[in-house]
């Protein structure tokens, strides 16, 4: 848990604080510098901040683009079970999302397709089938395409990043 914190926190101190060549989100939330350490190097990314209840209920609902490389982590205070997930209602892109746990490690990745039912209870439900405090979405075939597999790690702060 007090791994956690500190990846809340450090996400928290680092809000605004975003690269050059960054687009700014459409939703106005705060954008982090991040990366994911993997087997084979450092793969950097810009990932909107959703913390509150109603920023991780939005999502990236209404959105038509995403730009390459960007995401969004939304942030939980408390761990979030096993059978807790995500849905695509109103969401118009196919987009990846890795669950994390408090360290920032991926415990689980999953494919996700938009729904264009006008009825949310229609659309599917990921659960992450993992204990997770946050999530990162990317668009659909990020973590394939860029060797991130279960077990990597997301640090977050241009700071904490590797260059290797």
């Amino acid at each position: 848990m007090k791994s956690h914190v500190a990846l809340v926190g450090a996400a928290a101190m680092l809000v605004g604080c975003w690269g050059a060549g960054s687009a700014a989100p459409s939703a106005a939330l705060p954008v982090i510098n991040a990366c994911f350490e993997t087997d084979s190097g450092t793969v950097h990314v810009s990932l909107e901040l959703a913390q509150a209840p109603e920023e991780r209920r939005k999502g990236l609902m209404g959105r038509e683009f995403l730009p390459a490389s960007s995401g969004m982590l939304f942030v939980y205070q408390k761990p979030q079970s096993p059978d807790h997930g995500f849905w695509m209602y109103q969401t118009l892109i196919p987009l990846d999302i890795a669950y994390l746990n408090g360290q920032g490690v991926i415990g689980n990745i999953k494919q996700m397709e938009p729904c264009d039912s006008s009825s949310g209870a229609r659309c599917p439900s990921y659960p992450a089938e993992v204990e997770f405090t946050s999530a990162v979405e990317m668009n659909a075939g990020f973590f394939e395409a860029n060797g991130i597999e279960i077990g990597n790690r997301l640090k977050v702060g241009e700071h904490n990043c590797s260059s290797r």
